[in-house]
């Protein structure tokens, strides 16, 4: 099946383009557009792949679904475009990116910049229906976004993974710890920021981790 996707990804990830769960999935999210409010816009849906070839991937920040309000979801998890107001989730993490690394408080939640420089921030699920979250989960999107990060795992060496909640924990479950660097913590969600998010200093030690094996640190201004 030919997919438009970014084209080091494309190398990827054919050989899951050409299973049929791929393609029923493809049917499905199809009728799904055609029938309903669905997010991200569809030219959208494999943003954070194309924002973030293959071989400049460095750190991996793995989320759940998209954003399931207007305007809001663009293909980059914990992202929303300039002129949105900033999800709570996102709040807290400029709050912890504040007391980490020492940003200014952004008035923006759009994070382009940290795709750009080599951040794959990577929904498990691509897309939703409007208002009602989880409504793509188990069509198929997750077996795709698993076999992209074994594709890391394997293929890459010294990326940094962030898996925040005990969604990305599980789904992270396969990352080889001795080839990478893998953080955890609960998610930063209000519900459980102030359970170990907050001081969790994962910013900070992606960039030493990086620095250690000869790569840039991430600038995280957004």
């Amino acid at each position: 099946m030919d997919v438009r996707i970014e084209s080091s990804w494309k190398q990827v990830l054919q050989p899951e383009f050409d299973k049929p769960y791929f393609r029923l999935l493809t049917d499905f999210v199809r009728q799904e557009y055609q029938s309903k409010q669905c997010f991200p816009p569809a030219k959208l849906i494999f943003n954070a792949f194309d924002s973030c070839p293959f071989d400049r991937v460095r750190v991996v920040i793995i989320g759940q679904d998209p954003y399931h309000d207007v305007g809001q979801a663009q293909g980059l998890c914990f992202s929303v475009p300039t002129g949105i107001p900033i999800p709570p989730s996102l709040q807290n993490i400029y709050k912890e990116l504040q007391h980490d690394v020492g940003i200014t408080y952004p008035m923006s939640g759009d994070l382009h910049r940290w795709a750009e420089q080599g951040v794959l921030l990577l929904n498990a699920t691509l897309t939703v229906v409007a208002h009602h979250p989880g409504s793509h989960q188990n069509k198929g999107w997750e077996e795709l976004t698993d076999a992209a990060i074994q594709a890391l795992n394997e293929q890459r060496e010294h990326l940094v993974f962030m898996l925040w909640g005990s969604y990305a924990k599980r789904k992270g479950q396969i990352i080889n710890s001795r080839k990478h660097l893998v953080l955890t913590a609960p998610h930063p969600s209000p519900l459980s920021a102030y359970s170990g998010f907050f001081g969790c200093g994962h910013f900070s030690k992606a960039n030493e981790y990086l620095v250690r094996h000869g790569q840039q640190p991430i600038n995280w201004q957004p």
